[in-house]
């Protein structure tokens, strides 16, 4: 393969995309002006939705996808595509699991996103993650039995071996954490972002473009009010809250929690939680119109959970916690609806998405 030759395709900006999910890499690269000319997840419910919005894509196990039939659908050589992107699933390494066991990436679908990387070798790629593989040792030990001889508990070793698998393609790379609350998203979602560069051109991550506090009002956070109040009366995919639950909850002001609840009827309301520890500041949680969302996972708590948050204002939270729909929009996968997917699977998408608008890049 001529390596050389690929300088002569630097017009091209097609992107292919694998692990695809709700298309929050693949919406926000599109708004960038890229063409994303074949999408890729083993969801049927993704695969669905993105088929319904006019996206090219092929379903499947990714493991059992050859790497140059993925390349034949798209028209495109070896070397041609400006970019691949993807998120390799990332529950192993997330905070908010439990993080046990082996953890290392050799062993997972990551090596499939190296494998297309390395037989494709498109000029660019883009791997987003959560913020946990940053700091997620090979080997997860509880700290009471950890070995600090043993480098595979080391934290921070599988990300050291992410980009050793990409150096050993040649690939030029930068990485960190970006919060989508400070490029205008309504939301407080903090993502792990890694970009590498086949030909070894300059890159960069992007600069923040909203602040918490600025002199201009356009430069600020972004709130719930801004994104989804025109969303308050449309139920979507949603279920109901318990009869028990609305109780507590017409309790709680806007942008409050169970720590708003009368003394007398806390202890009640939070069962075998009130006396354990941590904050559990989401529990018997309304949002705030006023403030940006919380971060929400990709599985939907019944409606009976106390941890699931309801909408800021009445009458809603009488009728409904927050729905897949606005947890969406908020999340800027506004254009975008689902097809034959239930909430179940809505939510599994939208959870696992990248922030069309964190990916576009800053523009007015």
């Amino acid at each position: 393969m001529d390596l050389l030759r690929f300088r002569d395709n630097a017009a091209n900006r097609d992107v292919i995309s694998l692990f695809s999910g709700a298309m929050g890499l693949d919406i926000g690269l599109a708004k960038a002006g890229l063409n994303i000319v074949i999408g890729q997840d083993f969801d049927p419910a993704c695969v669905a939705t993105m088929r319904a919005n006019g996206h090219k894509v092929l379903g499947g196990d990714i493991r059992e996808i050859d790497e140059a039939d993925l390349l034949e659908q798209t028209g495109l050589k070896q070397g041609e595509p400006f970019l691949i992107c993807g998120g390799p699933p990332c529950q192993p390494f997330s905070t908010a699991g439990k993080r046990m066991g082996i953890n290392d990436p050799r062993g997972s679908l990551f090596m499939d996103f190296i494998r297309m990387i390395d037989y494709i070798r498109p000029r660019f790629f883009i791997m987003e993650n959560v913020k946990g593989i940053m700091s997620a040792p090979l080997k997860h030990i509880p700290l009471a039995e950890r070995d600090k001889n043993d480098p595979e508990q080391q934290l921070g070793t599988v990300l050291d071996v992410i980009l050793s698998e990409f150096g050993k393609l040649g690939y030029k790379t930068v990485y960190g954490l970006l919060d989508a609350v400070n490029y205008g998203v309504p939301q407080f979602r903090e993502r792990f972002v890694l970009i590498g560069s086949r030909d070894n051109e300059d890159i960069f991550l992007p600069f923040p473009t909203h602040f918490q506090m600025h002199q201009d009002p356009q430069y600020r956070w972004r709130t719930l009010n801004d994104t989804i109040r025109d969303l308050e009366y449309d139920c979507g995919e949603c279920a109901a809250f318990s009869k028990d639950r609305l109780a507590y909850l017409r309790l709680v002001p806007e942008g409050g929690n169970w720590r708003d609840l009368p003394e007398d009827v806390r202890k009640e309301a939070m069962g075998g939680a009130y006396g354990s520890g941590g904050g559990k500041v989401g529990f018997y949680r309304r949002l705030s119109y006023s403030q940006p969302s919380p971060t929400s996972g990709e599985t939907p708590s019944p409606p009976r959970a106390p941890s699931i948050p309801a909408s800021p204002t009445p009458p809603a939270p009488e009728r409904r916690p927050r729905s897949s729909l606005p947890c969406s929009w908020g999340r800027g996968i506004r254009a975008h609806r689902p097809v034959r997917a239930g909430r179940t699977c809505f939510c599994r998408g939208g959870g696992r998405a990248a922030v069309p608008r964190l990916v576009r890049g800053p523009r007015p």
